[in-house]
């Protein structure tokens, strides 16, 4: 054996322990954390001009109750255990001051408006029931209140037209449990196997067929996960329309298919063998089908996003400013969402947007399914806005902004993290070119944007609300449905109404329509609406007169009336339709910005109809008025429960006044049709149920803003694109290769129910 050989192999051993030892080391070595900065920076002194527009505060809303307590005259009962025959203050929320006032304060150097909320009261303990809406000011220290419901709505609200408390809802509920029930034992024992509390109810509306009725139909389902999607073939007609309680009666029931007067004629009629039985087979507690929990165990965890030298953006109070944009928001406690003075590159491009009404109609061969009408505002969508779920809802790392709200108690409540703010990387360019003609070059620029997002829970649905900014000076306001499908029990011609979806459950057609108010103020307040499109001419070639061309062509329109400006639903309206400033960018055209709608709407209810008028902004898909005071929304939470002597009509917004060079209001509704399927079991999808609309700048500037952008990507085959100084993104190796500070999981979505 050559000598040397132990040596040689005691080297090599030393030398692969010593690259062993190197890479445990290495792998064992943490990365370095993401820097990290302020998401929220400490609120601000009164000296913020975004707190114009800002939500109440809990001290602001605690104070005008006891305003209202000590000021009215009159016993004030907590609504939440109020009966109907009660005083009650229904809800509390900010009285955003005219928009004259406050441009002065922004703009011209004016006085603060005055801080004021609006109060919504139920009277019905007086001789007069009625509904009054009080404005209470000057806030933090109310000394003042005014009555502004004739104001308003140019007369009292009655009474009927309330919307129901919860306390109604729960009081409906057990009317039913211990007198419209109790006349119908038997069946309800052999039949569901009833013993109090395993059967949920749901309550259409709207609640009759002509102004002054309150009845209700109430559908009974299985109460189990997901109840919407087990109905078990129950639905009773509940008149509580008086306003003492002990006077409640049923008007009429349905079961699979065949209708009775009251529960005591169903009763009888099974007693005697005279009904013909569904079974419905007794669903564990967990729902089992419309279960949510997943039928696959965890497994690789799902990308995630994080900022590697922390957020972009910042917030102060209910101001943002992200890049070249700067905006207010809030929370409507009926209309949800809503944005103020949003600004692009220091200009104001619009003073509001917000969303107005979510209205779905449903169809079905069961009563309560074909009469549904639901006016998701008059239950309130910021009411129902719902705490968020980080990492699922929004982006793990996403800002999450409690809000409050006063509805139906007589103390403020807070919703944890039910608003969320995140800057995102869209995994697509916003633009790009590959040259590899004349010069070889690459320039593009990654989409990252901003996104505002709030979701609303309003019963069986949760309505996905996003205002995005992204970097070229567009805003796209878009609303993705998900939730479960509510359904009917599957009889007879059902299937002419839906799908089945599941043993007894037909899943019913329904119609969503989603409004916006997008109060654009380009350059300016005084607009006009300018439409633009295109139209083919025949022309002969100049250079060889005998052949013919046919060429597309600009067309140009201005939008003189109010009239010209209401596009119906599924009527034509011109691809390019903009609100146009009265100066002009730097190539002579009138500076824009343009409105682009997506939306697969179903059918508009026929204008016959009775109650139409109470809906009638979904007539069109656009419709642009002079913005007045008095026209602060397209609907009114008092439509849902009278829609036939509607409160507010949109229809009367339009009345062919001229719109040139005025202050204008776009009103924007899409939508989409929904025939629910079996892959809406467990429920519904966000995909494929988005609509919305964009806001696109039209000529508003003399080239794409974005080009400043300092995400812009731009280097030539003679560079070393490997260089950071030359291209940014191959230092990402480098910049990024942190690990981000996700802070623990928590979640209060289930604290003071």
């Amino acid at each position: 054996m050559n000598p040397k050989l132990p040596y040689v192999l005691l080297v090599g051993a030393a030398v692969i322990i010593f690259i062993l030892s190197c890479m445990l080391l290495s792998r064992g070595r943490r990365s370095p954390s993401c820097e990290s900065q302020p998401r929220i920076v400490e609120k601000m002194g009164s000296t913020s001009q975004s707190l114009v527009f800002a939500d109440l505060t809990p001290e602001e809303m605690a104070q005008v109750v006891r305003y209202l307590q000590g000021n009215l005259g009159v016993q004030l009962v907590d609504a939440s255990r109020a009966k109907p025959s009660d005083n009650c203050i229904a809800s509390v929320d900010v009285q955003v001051p005219a928009k004259a006032e406050v441009l002065w304060f922004l703009d011209g150097g004016g006085a603060r408006p005055p801080r004021e909320a609006l109060a919504v009261l139920y009277f019905g303990n007086q001789p007069d029931p009625n509904v009054t809406e009080y404005v209470v000011g000057p806030l933090p220290m109310p000394a003042y209140h005014r009555d502004v419901t004739v104001q308003k709505y140019g007369g009292k609200v009655p009474y009927h037209r309330r919307p129901m408390l919860g306390s109604e809802y729960k009081q409906v509920g057990a009317f039913l449990e211990t007198v419209a029930f109790a006349a119908a034992p038997t069946f309800l024992k052999e039949v569901f196997e009833y013993d109090g509390t395993n059967v949920a109810f749901q309550t259409t509306a709207p609640h009759g067929f002509q102004s002054g009725d309150r009845k209700s139909w109430i559908i009974v389902f299985q109460n189990v996960s997901g109840f919407f999607v087990h109905p078990v073939g129950l639905e009773v007609l509940v008149d509580h329309s008086s306003l003492d309680i002990s006077r409640w009666a049923v008007n009429r029931v349905f079961y699979n298919g065949q209708y009775y007067r009251d529960m005591v004629q169903l009763e009888s009629a099974y007693v005697q063998g005279r009904i013909s039985v569904e079974k419905v087979r007794k669903a564990p507690q967990d729902g089992d089908f419309s279960s949510m929990k997943p039928r696959a165990p965890s497994a690789a965890l799902f990308p995630l996003q994080y900022e590697p030298q922390g957020p972009r953006y910042s917030i102060r109070n209910n101001h943002v400013l992200f890049q070249a944009w700067s905006f207010a928001f809030g929370m409507s406690v009926n209309t949800g969402l809503r944005l103020f003075d949003i600004r692009h590159k220091g200009e104001r491009v619009a003073y509001e947007i917000g969303i107005q009404e979510a209205l779905s109609v449903y169809g079905s061969n069961c009563p309560g399914g074909m009469s549904t009408r639901y006016m998701d505002g008059s239950f309130g969508i910021g009411r129902y806005t719902s705490p968020l779920v980080r990492g699922v809802d929004c982006p793990y790392s996403a800002t999450y902004v409690d809000t409050h709200s006063l509805f139906e108690t007589l103390s403020p409540s807070k919703r944890k993290a039910s608003l969320c703010i995140f800057e995102q990387n869209l995994g697509s360019p916003l633009r790009r070119h590959y040259s590899n003609l004349q010069s070889l070059y690459y320039g593009g620029q990654v989409n990252s944007a901003l996104v505002v997002r709030s979701i609303a829970t309003v019963g069986n649905y949760d309505y996905v609300w996003d205002f995005i900014f992204y970097q070229n000076g567009a805003i796209e306001g878009k609303v993705q449905a998900t939730g479960y499908a509510s359904s009917s029990f599957l009889h007879g011609d059902g299937l002419r109404y839906g799908n089945r979806v599941w043993e007894h459950t037909l899943g019913t057609i329904r119609t969503h329509s989603i409004n916006y108010k997008v109060d654009l103020d380009v350059g300016g307040v005084k607009n006009s609406l300018v439409a633009h499109d295109m139209a083919f001419e025949m022309v002969r070639a100049p250079w060889s007169p005998e052949q013919q061309i046919e060429r597309p062509r600009l067309t140009k329109k201005v939008l003189d009336t109010e009239d010209q400006a209401a596009f119906r639903l599924q009527a034509k309206m011109p691809r390019y339709i903009y609100f146009a400033a009265n100066s002009k960018n730097k190539w002579g055209h009138q500076r824009g910005y343009r409105i682009q709608i997506t939306s697969f709407a179903g059918d508009h209810v026929p204008e016959a109809s009775s109650m139409e008028r109470a809906i009638s902004w979904a007539r069109y898909q656009l419709a642009v008025t002079r913005r007045k005071e008095e026209e602060p929304t397209s609907t009114s939470i008092y439509n849902q429960n009278d829609p036939w002597t509607p409160t507010v009509a949109f229809a009367n917004f339009i009345n062919n006044e001229t719109i040139t060079n005025e202050d204008l209001v776009a009103w924007i509704t899409a939508g989409f049709l929904h025939i629910p399927h079996s892959e809406d079991i467990p429920n519904t999808v966000t995909v494929g149920n988005s609509v919305g609309f964009l806001l696109r700048p039209y000529n508003y500037y003399d080239l794409d803003p974005s080009i400043y952008s300092h995400d812009g990507v731009f280097f030539t085959s003679e560079q070393d694109f490997t260089a950071c100084e030359i291209n940014p993104i191959a230092c990402l190796p480098k910049t990024a290769s942190c690990l981000p500070n996700f802070p623990p999981f928590t979640y209060d979505g289930f604290q003071n129910m």
